[in-house]
């Protein structure tokens, strides 16, 4: 049985680990995965997979990327119906609203320990908000990314010692679109 997914790419077309979505599609495609679509240039995928957990598809997905594309990178899947959960989950739903490119989704492959979130909330030095999720998080910067001193400092994946990646909420919602929810 074939389900939807969505798998977000950690890291490339920054810092000189660059892809081409075109190429990274054709690669997915290549490992069997069938409905392969992109979304923008920052590694956002959706497609068809077989009924195996997350871990042996981003296992998959990172294993045959380094050997198509050359390619080192971490794959975060979810299923689509996660997806949708994960978007109802969040705790900030005004600022998702109304500020959209400012809300932001990170995904991590597995929850980081409760007393790191702690540590995270006490060293917060700005006025961005911060919740954990399942496997995730939701962040709000409302003096925008570039302005922030969790951001600028990596704080987020030093203080949780585990390496998400992240997309505002205007592309958590063109996935949901795109993968059907």
């Amino acid at each position: 049985m074939t389900t939807t997914r969505i798998a977000l790419l950690r890291g490339v077309n920054v810092g000189g680990r660059k892809v081409v979505m075109s190429e990274l599609k054709v690669a997915v495609e290549a490992m069997g995965f069938s409905d392969v679509r992109t979304l923008q240039a920052a590694g956002s995928l959706v497609f068809g997979a077989d009924g195996r957990p997350d871990e042996a598809l981003e296992t998959a997905l990172e294993a045959g990327s380094l050997e198509r594309l050359g390619l080192k990178t971490d794959y975060h899947v979810r299923s689509a119906a996660e997806w949708g959960r994960l978007i109802a989950a969040n705790p900030f739903p005004d600022q998702a609203r109304d500020e959209p490119s400012r809300m932001v989704m990170m995904l991590f492959k597995t929850d980081p320990p409760a007393q790191a979130w702690k540590t995270l909330a006490q060293i917060n030095p700005g006025r961005e908000l911060i919740r954990a999720g399942e496997r995730c998080a939701y962040l709000f910067y409302p003096d925008g990314i570039g302005a922030s001193v969790l951001f600028e400092k990596n704080l987020i994946d030093r203080t949780l010692r585990i390496l998400g990646t992240a997309r505002n909420w205007n592309t958590v919602l063109k996935l949901a679109a795109l993968a059907g929810g």
